[in-house]
Formats: structure tokens, C-alpha cells, sequence
């Protein structure tokens, strides 16, 4: 053996950067392609039917595309968590993400590409990944809010895993020739050893992918058969279950249950597949099993592996769902379905994948939008017939509001530490205003309702003129109440450009009324005692029509490029940063304005 072949201290570095680009590689390439879905295939799996066909297709769809089936099983084991999948329907996901995880192997099977022939060498990755690195830096470079970034991450990192792979594999060859390496590999042929090694291996890096990777690296060595590396195999199978198990943890039981119907299919899918293969080499004695395996060699068992325990165990999925429950048996407090998470779509499992997580908090602030509109449309009806039962649910209201604020702000900036993309950068910045005005808003019914509760106590009562001007005040402050949460709901900007002229004419109104107020007051027509309390709900109305100016100027910003993340993070309470930027949308919104003012020109004529 030459000595420049010898695996020397510069070899083994080799090997370390080998394995630390590949590393790097497959999660920069797997959160590429995370970005370039946009939380679309999750959505895909959320409103997956109870079809466990169907949840295998997809499960493995999924998995092929985001190269992880850890982070499929760590999204299932959300969904369950949050209730919005059932177990039942989160098997057949877990047998999909198995099948899928295995397109990892074959990618990296081109490595073992070998042929005089040229067309068919520039199929090796060593061919191709230069200019692949060289796209992606460009439209890394070129694209920084865009998709094509995301796609030049995908390129970039898929550039960077075959570098390390083709690192590695060129590191250990010279191991080949290595009597004590080649001896410590004969120990592998102890299945139950191969199986533990695999399962340790995959448990500390927590990717079947790359730890198949590696194996496929060391076969190059020409130190491992079929038969050696197929109880290793199985085993990274088993191993891949600690990052759903440790997912589980924190979570309610029906959740903990879908982790281990993970660690189950894959355990006895090992141990079926194990003993046919070792009854059949007994009994026919499989020619390929001493041969030298290679990458593709890896790649083929890796496939027809999660293959087999999928096609073998559908057909008991109701089996492994009896035995997750055997396992964690139903509890008095599920029975009773008193076991409720309160907040359930804000699950720390779906941080990972930042579009799906920015939906659930859309979903959630759509809820909040609601709870704020109907109380303040409650403190609205309020005014002109009183009830002790509707103010309770206003202040009630009010506090859950506050709860959904509080979560929310939360979660949202934990997700804006997140590596996000331009686009989910200024969905959160959107979310971070809008909740903020809505928590306001909700604010503004219980203020109206102290103010309503004062007049009950004193007896106070308002005029008839008053009542009428009360009356008008508060349609249009419904109008334009009701108009930005349409707005926000459906994401229309057309209609949230109707709400600043709304605004304007709700500031007029404002004035206009204390004018009259004071009028009233200097005739003795009205107390100063009353005329506080219009005040006061006055200022509260013309608060709210803020509100909605803001948060209507908001959607149009966004559509527009406005504003950043983080930088609004330091300012997401002051209402002067929106403010602003009005000026920059009133051009168009000019001839709206005019038309939506003749339509209240009518009501100036009434208080003048």
C-alpha cells in the first residue's frame, strides 16, 4: 500500500468535512424546499380524508419533496396534538413518510456512477453540482425576496450534500485496506448488532436520510455485503422514531399515540422483514448475499424495505392504532373530553415549517377579528337596549380577546426567529399589527360598556336629539367595522381601500356631534354629568374607525412591499408608523373617496 492511500490524520479531517457539508447540505436543501411549497403541502395533509390510501400517497408524496420523513412524522404528531387529524388517519401519513424518505437514497446513488461512457458520466454528481452551486449562488444573489432565492437555496444545498457525499466516499476508500477497519466490519454480520448500530446512529443525527447517506459513503470502501448492511438499514428505520418521540413529549396522549405507532411499524416491520429474509437464506441461500454492496445496492434495500412493511402492515392500521391505545389507554379525563388545549393550532411542532405555522395564526386571528367585531356590534346595540347578560358577554368576550393577543404575540415572535421567507416576513408583520388593533377594538366595547353601565347606575338619559345623532354615529362606525374585517378575512384590498375615506367621514361625525353637544350645554338642554359620558363613547367610536383605518392600511402596505419584520417588532404599538404611509394610497383612492362622502353628505346637513 502506497503511502499516499494510507487513511492519515488529513484523511480523517477529510472525512469530518465530508460529513459536515453533507450535513449541511441535506437541511439546507430540505428548508429550501420547505419555502418553495409555502406550507402548501402541509395544508394538503390537514384536510387529508379519513382514506388511509390516500394518507400513504400523500405521506410519501410529502416526504419526497421536503426530504424528511422526520419532519412529516413531527408534523403529524402536531396535527393529531391540535386536533385537527385523528389517529386513524395519521398511520397511513407514517407508512407514506417511510416510502418517501427513500428518494433521499437514490439522489445519492449517483455518486456510484462509473462509466467510460460520456454522457452517462456527466450524470455523476462530481459533473453536475459545480454549475447547479454556480445557479443557485446567482438566484441567491439576484433574487433575495423572491422565489428564486428559495430555489437557489434548494440548488445550493443540493450542490453542497453531493460535495460532502463525494468528500466522504473519497475520504475512507483508502479504509479498504485497512485490516482493522475491515475486521470491526464483521461484526455487523450480527443482526441484532447491525440492527442497534443503525438505531444509533439515526438517533443521534435524527435523519434516516443521512444516516443512510453515510452508510452509502462507507460502501464505497467495498467492506460491506447485502447481507451486513441490511440489518443496519432496518435499524436506521427504528432509530429515525426518536425524533417523533421526542416530538410527543408535552403533548396530549392521542399525539404521544401517533409516535408510537411510528416506533411500532417500524419494529415490526424489522423483525417481519428480518426473519422472512433470514428463513428464506437459509432455506435457499440468496447468491447475493456475500457480494459487495454499493450506493444504488443501498439505495434498492433502503427502498424495497419500506416498501414491503408498508405493504404488509396496511392492512392493520386499526392493529396499530389498538396497540398505540394498549399502550396509553384512554384515561376518565379523554372519556369525559375533558382533556382540552386551549389554543391548540399555536403547536411549537409547526415552528419548523413557518408557512403552515403563519396559516394557523391567520386562522386564529380571523377568530380573534370576530370575538372583537361582535362585541363592539354588541356594545353598539348596547346603547339602545340595555341587558346585564349582553354586558357580561362583552367583558367576556373582552378577556378572550386578550388571551388570543397574548398567545399570539407570543408564538409570532417566536416564529419571526424562524428562517423565514420575504413573503412569510411580512405575514407575520401583518399579524403582529392586525392583532394589536383587534385587542384595541375589544378594548373600546368594554370602555362603552363602563360608560353605558355609569348612565344606568346615575339614570342618566340622552335626548332625543342625542339618541338620534348616537344612532346615525354608530351605523357608520358599524359600516366601516364590519368592512375591514370582510376585508381582512378574504385578504380584499379593494375593499380595505374603501375604508379610509369611511375614516374621514366618521372624524367629521365625531366633531360634528360634540358641536352639537356643546350647543346643547350652553341652551341647559343637557347636564355636564351626560355630556361625559357621550364624550367618552364618542371618542370611543372614532377610536375604533382608527383601528380599522390602520389595519386596512396595513393590507394595502403588504400587498405594496411596506414593511419588515423585525424592524416592526419595536414598533408594533405605535399607530404613527401606519399613519404615516397613508399619504402614499390616497391618490387612488381620491375618486372612492368622493363617492363614499356624497353618500354621508346628507348626514352633515342633518347636524349643522
Amino acid at each position: 500500500m502506497h503511502k499516499e492511500d494510507k487513511m492519515d490524520i488529513f484523511g480523517i479531517l477529510t472525512l469530518i468535512g465530508g460529513l459536515a457539508l453533507f450535513l449541511y447540505g441535506m437541511d439546507v436543501m430540505g428548508a429550501g424546499l420547505e419555502k418553495v411549497s409555502g406550507g402548501k403541502l402541509e395544508r394538503i395533509l390537514e384536510k387529508l380524508t379519513s382514506n388511509p390510501l390516500k394518507g400513504v400517497l400523500l405521506g410519501a408524496g410529502v416526504t419526497a419533496v421536503i426530504q424528511s420523513s422526520s419532519a412529516t412524522t413531527v408534523m403529524v404528531v402536531g396535527f393529531v396534538n391540535s386536533g385537527i387529524m385523528k389517529l386513524s388517519q395519521a398511520i397511513g401519513i407514517i407508512m407514506g413518510a417511510n416510502i418517501g424518505t427513500t428518494v433521499t437514497s437514490w439522489l445519492l446513488s449517483l455518486t456510484g456512477i462509473d462509466s467510460g461512457n460520456v454522457w452517462i458520466n456527466l450524470l455523476k454528481p462530481s459533473s453536475f453540482t459545480p454549475v447547479l452551486a454556480m445557479i443557485g449562488i446567482v438566484l441567491m444573489m439576484t433574487g433575495k425576496k423572491s422565489k428564486k432565492a428559495d430555489v437557489g437555496e434548494i440548488l445550493l444545498g443540493f450542490a453542497v450534500l453531493m460535495t460532502g457525499m463525494e468528500s466522504m466516499s473519497g475520504a475512507v476508500k483508502p479504509l479498504a485496506d485497512v485490516p482493522e477497519f475491515t475486521n470491526i466490519l464483521t461484526m455487523f454480520h450480527n443482526p441484532i448488532l447491525g440492527i442497534l448500530v443503525g438505531a444509533l446512529l439515526t438517533a443521534v443525527i435524527q435523519s434516516s436520510s443521512a444516516s443512510v447517506g453515510i452508510l452509502q459513503a462507507l460502501s464505497v470502501t467495498g467492506a460491506f455485503t447485502y447481507g451486513s448492511v441490511i440489518p443496519i438499514i432496518l435499524g436506521q428505520n427504528i432509530g429515525t422514531c426518536v425524533t417523533a418521540m421526542i416530538s410527543s413529549v408535552g403533548a396530549n396522549r392521542n399525539a404521544k399515540r401517533t409516535a408510537f405507532v411510528h416506533l411500532y411499524f417500524n419494529i415490526i416491520g424489522t423483525v417481519l422483514f428480518l426473519t422472512l429474509y433470514s428463513i428464506l437464506n437459509a432455506v435457499i441461500h440468496f447468491p447475493f448475499a456475500n457480494d459487495t454492496v454499493g450506493v444504488a445496492g443501498i439505495a434498492l434495500i433502503h427502498s424495497i424495505f419500506n416498501i414491503f412493511a408498508t405493504v404488509v402492515l396496511f392492512p392493520f392500521t386499526k392493529g396499530l392504532e389498538k396497540l398505540a391505545y394498549l399502550t396509553l389507554p384512554i384515561t376518565e379525563e379523554e372519556k369525559s373530553k375533558k382533556e382540552v388545549q386551549e389554543f391548540p393550532l399555536l403547536d411549537d411542532r409547526f415552528l419548523a415549517t413557518p408557512s403552515f405555522a403563519i396559516e394557523q395564526c391567520h386562522s386564529m386571528s380571523i377568530e380573534m377579528a370576530n370575538l372583537s367585531k361582535d362585541s363592539f356590534l354588541e356594545a353598539i346595540g348596547l346603547l339602545e337596549n340595555y341587558t346585564q347578560e349582553v354586558a357580561d358577554d362583552i367583558i367576556a368576550k373582552e378577556n378572550l380577546v386578550d388571551k388570543y393577543e397574548d398567545k399570539l404575540r407570543a408564538y409570532l415572535t417566536k416564529l419571526s426567529s424562524q428562517n423565514l421567507t420575504y413573503a412569510d416576513s411580512q405575514n407575520v408583520s401583518t399579524l403582529l399589527h392586525c392583532i394589536t388593533d383587534f385587542e384595541r377594538i375589544s378594548d373600546h366595547a368594554a370602555n362603552i360598556v363602563d360608560s353605558i353601565i355609569e348612565m344606568t347606575k346615575k339614570e342618566l338619559v340622552f335626548s332625543k336629539k342625542a339618541e338620534e345623532e348616537m344612532h346615525v354615529f354608530g351605523k357608520a362606525v358599524e359600516d366601516i367595522l364590519c368592512r375591514t374585517m370582510t376585508a381582512y378575512t378574504a385578504d380584499d384590498e379593494e375593499l380595505a381601500k374603501t375604508v379610509e375615506p369611511l375614516e374621514q367621514v366618521i372624524d367629521e361625525l365625531n366633531k360634528a356631534i360634540k358641536k352639537r353637544h356643546i350647543k346643547r350645554l350652553r341652551k341647559g338642554k343637557c347636564s355636564i354629568e351626560l355630556g361625559l359620558v357621550l364624550a367618552d363613547i364618542v371618542t370611543n367610536y372614532e377610536r375604533v374607525s382608527d383601528h380599522c383605518s390602520n389595519i386596512a392600511v396595513c393590507l394595502i402596505q403588504v400587498e405594496e412591499d411596506g414593511f419588515e419584520t423585525h424592524e416592526y417588532l419595536n414598533e408594533v404599538k405605535q399607530n404613527n408608523c401606519i399613519k404615516n404611509k397613508i399619504t402614499t394610497v390616497q391618490n387612488r383612492k381620491t375618486a372612492r373617496f368622493s363617492n363614499i362622502a356624497t353618500t354621508f353628505f346628507t348626514l352633515f346637513i342633518y347636524f349643522l
